[in-house]
């Protein structure tokens, strides 16, 4: 839920955080659903592109 209202934020929809970060709408589709666990290096690209650190994005409360 972090990442779509992070993403929200920037103006961006999912295809277009794919096409910055190199992955297909259906793999950030499936990150914001809870459905995939990316990997640390993808994880850091999504974070430099919407401006926000891994605990803000990815950290479980």
């Amino acid at each position: 839920m972090k990442l779509k209202l992070s993403r929200v934020e920037k103006d961006l929809s999912q295809e277009q955080l794919a096409d910055l970060v190199g992955v297909t709408r259906q793999t950030i589709g499936m990150i914001e659903s809870g459905n995939y666990n990316p990997t640390l290096k993808l994880c850091i690209s999504i974070c430099k592109v919407l401006d926000k650190t891994l605990n803000d994005i990815f950290w479980e409360e």
